[in-house]
């Protein structure tokens, strides 16, 4: 299973950042082409996204079947991005339901968890999850930023991952067209500081290549780069856009036409 992790690979020997993108439109045929575009994880996105816990389990097993690595956002048999932590209790609860014993209460019995990892043994799993999968904790709130350091000492939380667009919204900046305020800057170079003193990863979410190869830069270790919910609509709108030319463009072709009508 740590084999076919190249995520949690990339982030313990710190061979670079990593690049993922966010899945909230169910279907297994989305996930594989986000899969095969060469990203190094895919987040499937329950809590915001339209995927509930069928589409769930298929867009799991069709990123693992294109060599993927994915994630779930909230927590469940395969790496968690779980959002709203608050507490260092918030994060040792969050690791005692991602781990099983002695790290933590996880219950064993799922028959799906297994083929996502190449068709290991329920044995195997049981034996080489705790090892294998990442945790990760969302920090997106005032008291979780507040708090951050004691949640980043938690044993068997393995990344401490930034969301700008909640945070911003909870110190009382809001991102609007792009802009942050110089408050939300410092908290997330806080984030990212404190992650790096403890020896954890640091994650980001980001809303476009450029904006992602600026938070690598800065050393973030795992940046989303894009959503397809928004991605999808964006370029559509930029292909239509293109296809109708220029509003000059538009205004001449309309007055020819209106010209020919009398």
């Amino acid at each position: 299973m740590q084999a076919a992790n190249r995520l949690q690979k990339a982030l313990r020997t710190g061979s670079g950042p990593t690049f993922g993108a966010w899945q909230m439109l169910a279907g297994s045929n989305v996930s594989r082409i986000i899969a095969r575009s060469g990203f190094d994880w895919v987040v499937v996105d329950t809590e915001h996204g339209n995927i509930d816990d069928g589409a769930m389990h298929e867009a799991v097993t069709a990123i693992a079947g294109c060599g993927g690595h994915s994630m779930l956002e909230v927590h469940t048999f395969t790496s968690s991005v779980v959002p709203l932590l608050n507490t260092v209790d918030d994060a040792k609860s969050l690791v005692k339901s991602a781990k099983f014993p002695p790290a933590g209460q996880r219950g064993f019995g799922s028959p799906f968890a297994m083929e996502k990892f190449g068709g290991v043994t329920q044995t195997e799993y049981l034996q080489q999850a705790n090892d294998s999968l990442l945790t990760i904790a969302q920090v997106e709130t005032r008291d979780a930023l507040q708090n951050v350091e004691e949640i980043a000492k938690v044993p068997g939380i393995d990344v401490l991952f930034c969301g700008p667009f909640d945070l911003g919204n909870n110190l009382g900046h809001p991102v609007l067209d792009g802009t942050m305020h110089d408050e939300l800057k410092e908290a997330i170079a806080k984030i990212q500081r404190v992650a790096k003193e403890n020896n954890k990863a640091s994650g980001i979410y980001a809303t476009s290549g450029d904006q992602a190869r600026q938070y690598a830069d800065q050393g973030f270790q795992m940046v989303s780069v894009a959503t397809d919910a928004t991605s999808l609509p964006a370029y559509l709108h930029s292909a239509l856009t293109a296809a109708k030319g220029s509003y000059v463009h538009s205004a001449l072709t309309m007055a020819k036409g209106a010209l020919r009508s009398h």
